[in-house]
This record gives structure tokens, sequence and C-alpha cells, in this order.
């Protein structure tokens, strides 16, 4: 979400990550794959999926990125009543369809995601700057960083409130 996901996604089996009730989490207005709610459209090819080490990579930096954001002193508290499971679900599944490794996405859209949640610029800093330690932890290259992180910047507009 770039933090659209960034904020509300788990871990469902690789293969039928969509259109699954995930064990422990409510159904989501009904599960329903939407590709525009994802926020931006999949990298063409699979050199982008390659450098985040497959769905596999993509689930481990979603793991960290997650768990980091709840820890976070400085950003935990927007993160406090969160749906933890709900959150890594759907994340995995925007990075996922983002970078073109083979999933969907049954998420909300940023906006809807996002609404009163009260984020601010300098929280989506701190944000990117947890996602940039995960992809690192991860060992996906500065380049995909950067790419990657392109590809979610623009959706900073429909979640930053103030």
């Amino acid at each position: 979400m770039l933090i659209a996901a960034i904020l509300l996604a788990v871990a469902a089996t690789p293969e039928n990550t969509a259109m699954q009730h995930v064990p422990g989490e409510q159904a989501v207005d009904p599960y329903e794959i939407n590709p525009s709610n994802a926020g931006a459209a999949p990298f063409a090819g699979e050199a982008m999926a390659r450098a985040f080490h497959g769905q596999e990579g993509i689930r481990r930096i979603v793991e960290r990125f997650v768990a980091s954001n709840f820890a976070d002193p400085r950003i935990g508290e927007i993160f406090a009543n969160q749906d933890q499971v709900r959150l890594k679900r759907t994340l995995f599944e925007q990075f996922c369809y983002i970078l073109n490794a083979g999933c969907s996405y049954t998420g909300r859209d940023m906006k809807a995601a996002h609404k009163n949640m009260g984020v601010q610029q300098g929280d989506m800093n701190r944000l990117v700057e947890n996602l940039q330690a995960a992809m690192r932890a991860e060992g996906v290259g500065f380049a995909a960083q950067n790419r990657f992180l392109a590809k979610l910047a623009p959706m900073r507009r429909d979640v930053v409130e103030r």
C-alpha cells in the first residue's frame, strides 16, 4: 500500500492468496480481486520478483516490515488497533502483485484503507525507512529497492491526511 498496503496485510499460502479466508481473520467486505485497488500497476517481466527473492522473500520482507512498524516508538500507535494478520496478508498481496510475483490483490484501495488514521508526512517517512530496512535484511539490491519505492510513492497522496 506504499504504504497503503503497508498499513493493512498476511500470509496465506503463496499459491492461493486470492479469494481465500485466512484462519483467525474476519472477511473484508467480500474478498474481491481488484487490481486497481493495489495502487500501482505491476512491473513488467520477472526481474523485480527475482530481485525480491520471489514470494517467500516478499513474505519475509512483509513480516519484518510489519513487526518493525508495530514496535516502532515513533509510529507504533498508528498500528496499535490494526489487525496484524490482515495487514500482513494485504501487504503481502499488494507487494507480490506490484512486483509481478504471481499474486492477486484483494484489499481495499489506499484511500479507504487509511481513512481517518491521521497519517502525517513524518509517519510516512518513518514507514519508508522501516521498509528499506526490511528490504536490506532480505538482501534486495539498492536499485531494486528504489524502483519499488518509486512505484509506491504516488500512493502517499491517498495515505497522508495532514
